[in-house]
């Protein structure tokens, strides 16, 4: 987890390489190559009217979560073991796509939220395989490179 919250950081602070693909008025989204794994990374980013606190109660992963009810592509979220007040072991799924085509998905992730001194929040995840969570029937089991959200406050 706190490898995923370190990748986080360094993906934040290096500007280099991202390149524009869609935006709104409301949000941009940039990829550039991954040097992990044969793909890209992708971010979105945008500023909502509403407090940190606000955005962050919709966004964080946690069992009960708003995240659920908003999210059209995160059917359940649940905790499979909290290793401290910080980081757990959880599951989300996912469902169908396309008409079905797309088989609804599970991912099994260590997660770290994390709050820094100037207000930011973050959650950070990566794959991790538990044992009180095997793969279940009717689903594809997905496979999570480091990714997550910061919540960043912005003045005013």
């Amino acid at each position: 987890a706190e490898a995923a919250a370190e990748q986080l950081r360094l993906y934040r602070r290096d500007a280099d390489g991202w390149r524009g693909c869609r935006s709104t008025g409301e949000v941009a989204v940039s990829w550039r190559p991954s040097t992990e794994f044969a793909g890209n990374l992708y971010k979105g980013e945008g500023i909502l009217p509403a407090s940190p606190r606000d955005v962050w109660e919709c966004i964080k992963p946690v069992a009960g979560g708003l995240r659920t009810k908003w999210d059209q592509n995160v059917k359940d979220f649940e905790v499979i073991e909290a290793i401290s007040d910080t980081v757990s072991v959880c599951r989300t799924t996912t469902p169908s796509a396309c008409m079905r085509i797309i088989s609804p998905r599970e991912f099994v992730d260590v997660v770290v939220m994390k709050q820094y001194e100037d207000g930011t929040m973050l959650s950070a995840a990566t794959n991790v395989e538990h044992p009180l969570c095997p793969p279940q029937p009717n689903f594809v089991r997905g496979f999570n490179y480091p990714c997550g959200c910061f919540c960043i406050p912005v003045p005013g």
